[in-house]
């Protein structure tokens, strides 16, 4: 028989499909690989790393938003979820440094959750937020950082 009738197809199982065809690609059978379905993989992967870079930026916005919204709430735990993104956000970028094309796009996109978060956390609903990301890239990530 064909061995091809063998592959498991990536919709029946999704993790024997996927090292089997590790082991096509190692073995460089190209011929009996699924193309299509792997170069969705990747594209998948590299939006994954994009979402995940937006959603640590996410948080460290909604967290600096709430410090300088509600200084009256301000401690510890802020503190601490402020400093761990800044110490993510730049392992993130040292992996996949492209993740900085496009970062006034991707800084909008972090806001706008940003401010989602804040808003659903902060006791003030009645805030408006700027427009706007008030914060650079460069503010968000400095460790010296922390609005008024």
């Amino acid at each position: 028989m064909d061995h091809l009738n063998h592959l498991p197809t990536y919709e029946q199982d999704f993790y024997a499909w996927a090292l089997e065809n590790a082991n096509l690609l190692r073995q460089k059978k190209f011929d009996e690989i699924d193309i299509e379905h792997i170069a969705e993989e990747i594209e998948s992967m590299g939006r994954g790393e994009k979402n995940q870079f937006i959603s640590h930026l996410a948080v460290l916005i909604a967290h600096l938003l709430k410090w300088q919204y509600q200084p009256d709430r301000r401690g510890s735990s802020w503190e601490k979820t402020i400093n761990y993104q800044r110490y993510r956000i730049p392992k993130l970028l040292k992996e996949s440094p492209s993740l900085k094309y496009n970062i006034d796009e991707t800084l909008d996109d972090a806001y706008l959750r940003g401010v989602s978060i804040a808003s659903a956390e902060m006791i003030k609903a009645e805030i408006e937020f700027p427009e706007v990301c008030p914060f650079s890239l460069e503010q968000c990530l400095d460790a010296a950082f922390l609005p008024d």
